[in-house]
């Protein structure tokens, strides 16, 4: 189905916050039913961590804005209200498109002032989500990393990174590069009704093995571990088996953590499907957005083992640049050790 044709006035009801971020037109078509994307022009592809971040990177560059991938645990969700737009369904539903992020990155890159400093994709919304299919802006943003000898890293659920992997690998022969892979619930059923638009756990283990297959090093993000529904040492000791069968050359796990309007959001969905567990998440929760030490502890305990038995400390002597490095909350890569247990 070709888009000519399925464009919308972007003076017809746009909202204020999206003609704040340079609205060009808003878009549906039948070949993503349900989902409407607004193409924006942005003024800037690099954005830098604030001075007291203490992740393992400055920058960051994320394509688009909103996620049909639907996590409803996503950390990012609130980004979408400086819109104008709600954190629930419209984060799923109403993805913001920069159609010019990789000629405004080249342009950045290219200033005197760029220290070719590592930048982290990935960290807020999945740049291999669907719409990657259709806009196909990761070539034009690698391209331009590699060009200009800026090292990168690459953290996703998306399948669509199989379409890029020559690239990444021609890539890896100028710059550092990094690919982690996000799986955090081995259960298919249960990852459909928590990441309705991810694709299949089965489908991403395939992912790891591609990625180990062209010489590179994956870190898997085990995470976030979901209070009493993927913390169980049955679902953890077959999560973490098939990573490793897989090739991964080790994980990063911590709990999930409900921040702003994510908590609202997380928790709706848990009252209508899980309602027994809403009194747990209370006393494990309180009113804050992380869980207790104690819990951190006993998941730690449980982790660790499962780690050692299956040789994901990551040493796995793949050919190309060290994967993802640990992270402290659920964005970000770097290249750095592999083994991060919150």
């Amino acid at each position: 189905m070709r888009w000519q044709g399925q464009a919308l006035d972007a003076d017809d009801g746009a909202l204020p916050g999206l003609a704040r971020a340079g609205l060009v037109r808003t878009v549906q078509t039948p070949e993503f039913e349900g989902i409407t994307f607004h193409e924006v022009l942005c003024k800037s592809a690099l954005n830098k961590m604030p001075d007291e971040s203490t992740l393992p990177f400055r920058f960051t560059v994320n394509a688009f804005r909103g996620c049909s991938h639907a996590c409803r645990y996503c950390f990012a969700r609130p980004t979408h209200e400086y819109l104008d737009l709600d954190a629930g369904r419209d984060f799923d539903s109403q993805v913001v498109v920069k159609t010019n992020v990789a000629a405004v990155l080249r342009r950045e890159l290219a200033r005197r002032s760029w220290k070719r400093e590592h930048v982290a994709l990935g960290t807020n919304t999945d740049p291999y989500q669907r719409a990657e299919g259709r806009y196909r802006l990761m070539p034009g943003i690698i391209g331009a990393l590699a060009e200009s000898g800026t090292p990168f890293s690459i953290l996703t659920k998306g399948t669509l990174l199989r379409r890029d992997l020559p690239l990444l690998t021609l890539a890896a022969r100028q710059v550092p590069v990094g690919i982690g892979v996000s799986l955090a619930i081995g259960d298919p059923d249960l990852q459909k009704a928590i990441e309705p638009g991810t694709p299949s756990p089965k489908a991403r283990l395939e992912l790891i093995r591609a990625i180990t297959d062209a010489g590179f090093d994956c870190n898997v993000m085990v995470a976030p571990v979901i209070p009493y529904l993927t913390d169980s040492t049955r679902h953890l000791d077959e999560l973490l088996g098939a990573i490793a069968d897989a090739g991964a050359s080790g994980v990063t796990v911590f709990p999930m953590h409900l921040r702003g309007s994510t908590r609202g959001w997380f928790l709706n969905w848990l009252a209508e499907e899980h309602p027994a567990l809403i009194r747990r998440y209370r006393q494990l929760y309180g009113r804050g957005a992380y869980v207790t030490p104690e819990y951190k502890l006993w998941l730690r305990g449980r982790v660790a083992p499962l780690v050692e038995k299956y040789g994901l400390g990551g040493d796995s002597g793949h050919r190309q640049e060290a994967s993802p490095a640990p992270v402290r909350e659920l964005v970000g890569a770097g290249t750095a050790p592999a083994l991060t247990l919150f």
